[in-house]
């Protein structure tokens, strides 16, 4: 079994290394986020392990509860209402955000652009709900990266079983179809016009993903990452900002 520290020793320093997509994400997030604020999290489901069961720099900068003014989650599965990270949870059918107009001045998905089967749609309600200037932030696979390659050339109903391998600790209840339909700067833009939004989108690496505990693997993956050109990074960042 690989340890945490074995391929990462900075993680001894403060529990997380230099390449860790979590942490690049939401100290941006957390940026934007005042105490003032509404800040909606599409996509929240039961809540990330970090919040429920450590004190670590990852809980800290994830859960925005206590932050802001009000946190409310919606999402398409019940399992939201366990999530407590919020203040307030809602069921999504889809296709409308059960948020009142210009309410929200933050809105944030991690690891759901993936998932989302049309995106002008998912777009608009996005912008229906937040308030002018307000901020759309997002962290999801780079449809050119190499888990944006490897899960397209897995139909969808194999996703269970290949994830049982690549990441054993994940639930099957939380494994949905992805379309990565949003998953390419190009996309962004096309869902995000310039007319209506200010737009910022880049690529990074961070720590070997969808590898279980195999060390050999996630050794494999550090050098990939040294060889892969730019453009192929594997995550992708989003920040749009409602103008």
């Amino acid at each position: 079994m690989t340890k945490p520290n074995d391929l990462y020793p900075e993680k001894l320093v403060g529990g997380y290394s230099r390449v860790d997509g979590t942490i690049e994400f939401y100290l941006r997030l957390g940026e934007l986020v005042h105490s003032n604020h509404i800040v909606v999290d599409v996509g929240a489901g039961r809540g990330m392990i970090h919040t429920d069961r450590s004190q670590s720099i990852h809980a800290r900068l994830m859960n925005f509860k206590g932050r802001c003014r009000k946190v409310i989650g919606v999402d398409i599965d019940p399992a939201v209402y366990q999530n407590t990270s919020l203040n307030e949870a809602h069921l999504f059918d889809g296709e409308r955000l059960p948020l009142e107009d210009e309410s929200a001045d933050v809105i944030f998905s991690d690891w759901v652009l993936e998932h989302v089967e049309h995106p002008s749609r998912f777009v608009s309600e996005i912008q229906r709900v937040l308030k002018p200037g307000g901020w759309f932030c997002a962290r999801t696979p780079n449809l050119w990266g190499y888990i944006g390659i490897a899960t397209n050339a897995v139909p969808n109903t194999l996703h269970t079983k290949v994830l049982k391998v690549a990441q054993p600790e994940r639930k099957r209840i939380d494994v949905f179809p992805t379309f990565y339909r949003m998953n390419s700067e190009r996309r962004l833009r096309n869902v995000f016009p310039k007319e209506s939004w200010q737009l910022i989108a880049y690529r990074i690496f961070s720590e070997p993903a969808y590898f279980g505990q195999s060390k050999l693997f996630m050794r494999a993956a550090q050098v990939m990452f040294r060889l892969t050109p730019p453009g192929l990074e594997p995550v992708l960042l989003v920040f749009a900002r409602k103008t």
